[in-house]
């Protein structure tokens, strides 16, 4: 199986530190902004130190309900209550502390994000039913065109001749067997405008470490399972991507009966010509 669907255990364990030692980073800090005027809050009034470490104590018992309902979602690879909110927390809050963190400890930022995307896309497994094809999206990047090719296929990918010298024919296959929309983007703001216009309820979308990242920051609540792409000629030029491994996403997240669904768009002219 690919490594995008597994969290490899290496991964694993480097997410599970990292967020660990963050959890209690938090719940030390919350514990010093009680300890720090504790003295000085009896000037006020008499009660306003216990309110005040009421208030921290209540902080700090979201942040580790948080980190248990995240550390179990993944230990247990399996939905529980409030799912979607452990992953929205990992997001905004412990993803920027994590990256902090390793950064003051010597870790490298690529091993944090690619920890962080193979435990997105366990949550994601866990917590995301099945769509239509129409509910989903195959978000591209431009990357994975040739670039010796001449045609413009992020306004219209249907210009695409498929002669096979990129993935981008064997993309297009996809999108013609399962009917799910496909759609090519040059950065994060064409990204956006595409989801606002198709609406999607998945997005399956192929990236480097870093722009998955930030797309799934930027996309949240709505799920994106990244699939990683490989880069044999470097960053952003003539990249590669495993169509089995977004085939086999694919199955994972269409409903059984998905070719009774309307087929989905080869995002094209009229649709991004103003974007």
């Amino acid at each position: 199986m690919n490594e995008s669907h597994v969290v490899k255990p290496s991964r694993k364990r480097l997410f599970i530190g990292l967020i660990s030692a963050a959890c209690l980073l938090i719940c030390l800090f919350l514990m010093l902004l009680w300890i720090i005027p504790y003295v000085g809050l009896d000037a006020i009034h008499p009660s306003a130190k216990w309110i005040l470490g009421s208030i921290i104590i209540g902080l700090g018992g979201l942040v580790c309900w948080a980190y248990w309902g995240l550390f179990l979602s993944i230990v247990l690879k399996r939905p529980i209550p409030g799912s979607q909110r452990f992953r929205g927390l990992t997001i905004k809050l412990f993803l920027p502390l994590m990256v902090m963190l390793g950064r003051a400890l010597g870790i490298n930022k690529k091993a944090i994000l690619l920890s962080f995307i193979s435990v997105n896309n366990e949550l994601v497994l866990a917590e995301t039913g099945t769509y239509t094809p129409d509910k989903i999206l195959l978000l591209m990047p431009h990357c994975l065109q040739n670039s010796k090719c001449d045609r413009r296929l992020t306004y219209d990918i249907n210009n695409c001749v498929r002669c096979g010298k990129c993935p981008i024919a064997s993309l297009l296959d996809l999108h013609d067997r399962y009917g799910v929309h496909l759609a090519i983007a040059t950065g994060g703001t064409i990204a956006r405008r595409i989801v606002v216009q198709l609406r999607p309820r998945l997005i399956i979308a192929v990236a480097c470490q870093r722009d998955l990242s930030s797309g799934i920051q930027d996309t949240y609540p709505l799920p994106v399972f990244g699939v990683l792409n490989q880069r044999p000629h470097g960053p952003c030029l003539d990249t590669t991507v495993s169509i089995p491994a977004v085939e086999a996403a694919l199955h994972h997240f269409l409903a059984k009966d998905y070719d009774k669904a309307p087929r989905g768009k080869a995002f094209g002219t009229g649709q991004a010509s103003d974007l």
